[in-house]
């Protein structure tokens, strides 16, 4: 569980990131949530978008995203999800 203080910091290095994962009509999927695992191992610190046609709510995919996959739930402004998980190899980000 990530404190507000630790929230503030990755929301603030989380500005400058693109989303690299799109959301659409079919939801969130088992093979969405395993190539979101390990664009996390990789990088830590990812932004996953919502389209405008996906079916379910931005916080139910918010929640889906972060209980399968591991990762905690940094943020989710507009249509725009923040996903966080410490990587066991490739360990960048250190929190305060």
């Amino acid at each position: 569980m990530l404190t507000g203080k630790q929230k503030r910091f990755l929301r603030a290095k989380a500005n400058r990131l693109n989303p690299i994962f799109q959301v659409g009509k079919g939801g969130v999927n088992e093979n969405m949530t395993k190539q979101i695992e390990e664009a996390l191992e990789a990088r830590e610190l990812i932004k996953v978008s919502i389209l405008q046609n996906c079916d379910e709510d931005r916080n139910t995919v918010g929640d889906q995203l972060s209980s399968e996959t591991g990762a905690e739930l940094v943020q989710i402004i507009g249509n725009m999800i923040v996903l966080y998980k410490e990587s066991e190899e490739n360990k960048e980000i250190i929190l305060p």
